[in-house]
């Protein structure tokens, strides 16, 4: 129900109370039907069900399929490395997905412990999940409102809703019925849940409690948004599905034709012996083509992106968000804070005949006017800004003595020269506020407000030093310069004055017969670097939409001035938005860049609108009303300075709150996707040319060329080093230059598929060649060149994966000491298995020398340097196409 187009006395019908508060009866049968006034969620998920989930992936069942044949063939070392590190991926899975789930918890924290209440007749004090609909609720300054309610009586009553509405402004209330529909801020005649009383006191009978508050809808919207899986977490889940399948099927395929190939050579007699080696067969293919410490490397890779991130004032809640960044096409940004500097600054004045470009910095320039219309801002004035720099009291009041300062007179000096005498402090009925001061032995009454209340007042100006009559000429360039303010979206403020004498009689009656001065002119003005990073995500190809609690035409302006929105483009408020379907939603959405006075359910129809077009949306937002569209988009953005609701449904929180840090945090986002990408490649890359040498040596009926222990030992240890390494890569020139990827775009494409190809058959060749030069010796000795020829050459290609566009020779050897220390490793990790006592181990024969050695590791740097030849080619071809 509406309850603010009721007048007071029918919302008190409506919901069947008086003045005189509920019986204590009637609120125990109320609270029986009602319930109790807090929010109740839906019971978390088990961690051993959330544990137990990590082990329903395709990969993850095709390794403890092989692990468990490796424990009957008594090979337990092979099988307790697969099952430690299956087990690490699921507890980080567990980790990350437990902390996603706090966001209901903070908002049930929101809610006031206790509530002030009339009932049987009786002021009392009472827990506030007791309360119930038609309750009458006393709320005085510093009070929580402990659940929706109608206003029935306000005493200059102000309440910060900020947390609901984005507005960093108290609202003002009263008790007037408002008869046209209104959204969430401009409902002044009603309180909701969770937001602070901040001046004044008030009356109300309480509407809606628990679930049925605005809160408690906000919270449904939370349990109901659909938290997004990143474009790399649904890739990787389907590749790993097809990889797991297709493995587990090459695996039994090769086990068949294997024992096949023995029961046809060899009869059925003592077979056994032959069949456990396809079946070894088998279970090195399972294993060389698995990479299995590919999630852990991802997780690692994202992790280094984090810190790069919190660098540039981005904390990563959710380590998929670090990628998801980089896919984003779509950034949703509040306006207040974000885009622009959260201070009111005043930026334009006007004096009849005497307003200059900018207010004269050395005050001994400043003419009569201009020191006049100074003095008032500052004096009839209630804010401070403390030793520390803390600004005290209304930001636009704050903006004038800012103003002072800045214009090189301290506002405490004129404060000091001209002390306060008598005051008529600021009412919201007539928009006013007084004070008194004596100049130079005269007494004077200086008044600010707003101007068309305060021109109404004035019957003379002050211009060219001297007190002239109003006239209709002077009023209407008043009038028309305000106009000109308000089109710009400026705030505007009227000064005016008059001699007064009787100080200890000052009423509102005072206010009549005034002396008008001037205008001021303010706004909350962009950050200077937003204009560079709005020109700067066009290029990227991201569309920027602005999302504010604020007034259309302000949010407009600023949109247009910061170059977000262009003048043909749209803006809707959030009453014309629900006004539109989606089918009409989706036709306009693409000229749309401003929303204004939107709701929680507006904020979520705008992000699952852009994700219906196939986009990936970045969604800001600081207040309890942000967090359900938080936490339906994409990528969820939380500002530093806001509530922890919405920080819990947030996966980045952004320190500063400062949009361009969201910028530099797709740039980073994007640089880790290729990191991400890079070492995807490198792994399978290397992985694919184990196979090949192993189906080569299949089809032509050679030894079997690696042990399960050698891939392991490669997989495991040798290959993540390398990996992990190029997730520290430097971004590629054109990170910002692309527009933002596909999201049916598969993790091979972009040239990362081609790259795994070309690489995966050198190394292939490269392992084929050596061991065929072993078997000139013997099996053994085949075994040992083809593993060292691998793993030398799966070392080495981190070279080549080191960029997609870039050779070696342009990238620099030395500029990612990481890459060059994790090959050390490598090489030294190697060397261990060349140990005697751990030769055997390896399957290494003690005839392997210095000779074998040179000849595999000059096969795998002829593969690694031919990786890089053909790179070169491939993108001169590409840049010759171009151009053309």
């Amino acid at each position: 129900m509406q309850y603010y187009r009721h007048s007071a006395e029918e919302t008190l019908q409506d919901v069947q109370s008086s003045m005189d508060g509920l019986t204590t009866s009637e609120a125990a049968k109320r609270l029986e039907t009602e319930g109790h006034n807090e929010l109740k969620g839906k019971a978390a998920t088990p961690i051993w069900k959330l544990f137990i989930e990590n082990f329903k992936d395709p990969m993850v069942i095709v390794l403890l399929i092989a692990a468990a044949v490796q424990i009957v063939l008594g090979h337990l070392i092979e099988s307790l490395i697969i099952f430690l590190v299956i087990l690490l991926n699921a507890v980080i899975s567990v980790v990350q997905t437990k902390k996603a789930e706090s966001s209901l918890d903070a908002l049930r924290q929101m809610s006031a412990p206790e509530a002030k209440v009339i009932r049987d007749g009786q002021r009392k004090t009472i827990p506030a999940r007791e309360l119930v609909p038609g309750d009458i609720v006393l709320l005085d300054a510093g009070d929580y409102v402990p659940a929706d309610g109608r206003i029935l009586e306000s005493g200059s009553l102000r309440i910060n809703e900020g947390m609901l509405t984005g507005e960093s402004e108290a609202a003002e209330k009263h008790a007037d019925a408002i008869p046209e529909e209104a959204p969430i801020g401009d409902r002044r005649n009603m309180a909701f849940s969770g937001s602070l009383v901040v001046y004044g006191r008030g009356t109300l009978v309480i509407t809606g409690t628990a679930l049925k508050t605005e809160i408690g809808k906000i919270a449904e919207l939370i349990e109901n948004a659909e938290a997004k899986e990143t474009p790399l977490q649904r890739k990787l889940e389907s590749f790993s599905k097809k990889l797991g399948f297709f493995i587990l099927g090459l695996s039994i395929l090769i086990f068949a034709i294997e024992a096949g190939r023995v029961w046809l050579t060899e009869g059925t007699e003592n077979i056994g012996p032959s069949i456990v080696n396809a079946l070894m067969f088998a279970v090195a293919v399972a294993v060389a083509a698995i990479p299995e410490a590919l999630s852990s490397i991802v997780t690692i890779v994202l992790s280094l992106g984090t810190n790069k991130m919190a660098k540039q004032h981005a904390i990563i809640r959710r380590l998929p968000a670090v990628e998801a960044l980089g896919s984003a096409s779509i950034i949703c940004t509040d306006k207040t804070g974000t885009l622009t500097q959260n201070k009111m600054t005043v930026v334009d004045y006007y004096i009849p005949h005497g307003t200059k470009d900018q207010f004269p910095d050395d005050p001994k320039q400043w003419s009569a006017e201009e020191r006049r219309l100074l003095h008032i801002a500052v004096l009839c004035n209630d804010s401070n800004i403390n030793q520390e720099g803390k600004e005290l009291g209304d930001p636009t009041e704050v903006a004038l003595i800012a103003f002072s300062n800045r214009v090189n007179k301290d506002y405490n000096e004129i404060r000091d020269q001209f002390p306060r005498e008598a005051e008529l402090p600021f009412d919201s009925d007539r928009k006013l506020m007084s004070t008194v001061h004596t100049f130079e032995g005269q007494t004077a009454l200086l008044t600010k407000g707003g101007p068309d209340v305060l021109f109404s007042r004035c019957s003379h100006v002050f211009m060219n030093g001297e007190v002239q009559p109003l006239t209709p000429e002077i009023r209407t360039q008043f009038e028309e310069k305000n106009e000109a303010f308000s089109k710009r979206a400026f705030r505007v403020l009227a000064y005016a004055y008059k001699k007064f004498d009787d100080k200890d009689q000052l009423t509102i009656e005072d206010e009549h017969d005034l002396t008008l001065v001037g205008l001021t002119a303010m706004i909350d003005p962009p950050r200077e670097a937003v204009y560079g990073s709005i020109e700067e995500s066009k290029k990227a190809g991201i569309r920027t939409i602005m999302i504010t609690g604020d007034h259309k035409t302000t949010a407009q302006a600023i949109g247009i001035d910061i170059g977000l929105a262009g003048p043909d483009d749209l803006a809707l408020t959030g009453a014309e938005l629900d006004k539109l379907s989606d089918e009409e939603l989706d036709q306009q959405l693409e000229h749309i860049s401003v929303y204004a006075r939107v709701s929680p359910e507006n904020k979520i129809r705008i992000v699952r609108a852009w994700q219906r077009k196939g986009k990936i949306a970045a969604m800001t937002g600081d207040g309890v009303n942000d967090a359900p569209a938080l936490k339906q988009a994409d990528i969820g953005v939380a500002m530093g300075s806001g509530t922890d609701v919405a920080k819990d449904a947030a996966a980045m929180i952004l320190t500063d709150d400062n949009f361009v840090s969201i910028v530099n945090a797709v740039s980073v986002g994007r640089m880790v996707f290729d990191n991400i990408k890079k070492a995807i490649a490198y792994l399978f890359a290397g992985n694919l040319g184990a196979i090949i040498a192993i189906l080569f040596a299949l089809v032509v009926g050679w030894v079997n060329p690696f042990t399960a222990l050698q891939l392991l030992f490669i997989n495991l240890v040798n290959d993540s080093l390398p990996a992990i390494a190029l997730g520290t890569e430097k971004a590629e020139p054109d990170v910002m230059r692309r527009k933002p990827r596909d999201i049916n775009e598969g993790i091979f494409a972009g040239g990362t598929l081609q790259a795994v190809i070309t690489r995966g058959v050198l190394i292939g060749v490269a392992v084929i060649v050596s061991q065929y030069i072993g078997l000139g010796i013997s099996e053994e000795m085949s075994v040992a060149m083809a593993f060292t020829t691998l793993i030398l050459a799966r070392s080495l290609q981190t070279f080549a994966a080191r960029s997609n566009t870039q050779t070696i020779l342009q990238v620099g050897f030395t500029t990612n000491k990481y890459v060059l220390g994790s090959i050390l490793v490598c090489l030294c990790l190697y060397g261990i298995t060349l140990i005697p006592g751990v030769r055997s181990i390896f399957a290494i024969p003690a005839a392997f020398g210095w000779n074998e050695f040179l000849t595999a590791g000059g096969l795998a740097l002829a593969a690694v340097i031919l990786m890089d030849v053909i790179k070169w080619i491939r993108n001169r071809g590409t840049q010759a196409t171009a151009a053309s």
